[in-house]
């Protein structure tokens, strides 16, 4: 079994530990409704060393990630529930300051769990729907009154419902906004990265103000239809270091992340991809291999216009421009 390595974040019990990689469970069935992530799947994670479970509301993930826990305690695969750690996110049908904590209430029960280590804000915008459907309908999407919603936060992190709070998809521009105001700064900012969409001034911007990045996509979400893209996977520099170092371009992009002190949420289903996703933390990049992976053209590929609404719209026109 492989251990992973640990980083710190700001958390209402100080600097506490959290594992570097992280299990994400996004699927388009999941996030669909038309198929359910397995507990089993999950239970082999464990089995291989993860500790770090990455879901959210939206993914609808909620309920076999707990499943999977209480699974992996009944076999003695984990000792206690402080063995693992687990992220979840708002969603923006409830990016309301009164909604916030009935939200994480419910996604606790969904987990069948007493807290959250890690509780994110998962995108800065209010989508005015009950339900939700793709793209969402122009007319249910308003800006976001982000210090009302923070005070939720803060008030789901003093009840002691998660240890930590912070955010996704946030341009520095936000967060800055936030610290203006935050009685408790965000301790993760949950972003799009990859050698392809490097982050640099992001990434600089958080570790200056004691902010943890988290890098989803790592290898472009590849395979996914909805907001997945080859581009990491079929990058020819990437492809070459791979090669003449006897690794995956995966591994390659994997080591990339963690050389810049990020935390990386990596989805594979496939136990031979999940066990090969850990083997990243006994070799590095030569100074010649980082300098030509800086040298990668750099294209941003997850925009809300064009995924989750497909017509023009102010509010993600802002989000949209301030990512980039």
């Amino acid at each position: 079994m492989a251990t992973i390595p640990v980083t710190k974040i700001s958390s209402s019990e100080g600097a506490r530990p959290v594992p570097v990689i992280a299990m994400g469970t996004a699927t388009e069935s999941s996030i669909a409704g038309t198929e359910v992530v397995k507990p089993s799947i999950l239970i082999e994670a464990v089995k291989l060393g993860y500790r770090h479970f990455d879901t959210a509301a939206i993914y609808q993930t909620e309920k076999p990630v707990g499943e999977a826990i209480a699974e992996a305690l009944r076999l003695g695969l984990i000792k206690s529930r402080s063995e693992v750690f687990i992220t979840t996110k708002l969603w923006c049908n409830s990016a309301d300051r009164h909604l916030v904590l009935p939200a994480l209430k419910q996604s606790l029960k969904n987990l069948g769990l007493e807290y959250v280590d890690l509780y994110l804000i998962h995108w800065p915008f209010k989508a005015n729907q009950k339900k939700f459907e793709l793209p969402i309908p122009n007319e249910c999407i308003a800006a976001m009154d982000i210090k009302a919603v923070w005070e939720g936060m803060e008030e789901c992190q003093n009840l002691g419902l998660t240890k930590s709070i912070g955010v996704s998809n946030f341009s520095a521009k936000r967060i800055e906004q936030i610290l203006s105001f935050a009685k408790i700064p965000p301790a993760v900012n949950q972003v799009e990265m990859n050698p392809l969409w490097q982050q640099k001034k992001l990434n600089r911007f958080c570790k200056e103000n004691g902010i943890v990045v988290t890098a989803y996509s790592p290898l472009g979400a590849t395979g996914n239809s909805a907001w997945g893209h080859n581009r990491v996977m079929e990058c020819d520099i990437l492809q070459g270091i791979a090669e003449s170092k006897g690794k995956t371009v995966a591994q390659i992009s994997l080591r990339w992340l963690y050389e810049q002190g990020v935390i990386i949420a990596v989805k594979s289903f496939n136990t031979e991809r999940m066990k090969q996703n850990l083997d990243i933390f006994d070799w590095s990049l030569t100074e010649e291999e980082l300098n030509k992976i800086d040298q990668i053209p750099q294209r941003r590929h997850i925009y809300l216009i064009g995924s989750i609404i497909t017509e023009l719209n102010d509010v993600f026109a802002e989000i949209d421009t301030e990512l980039d």
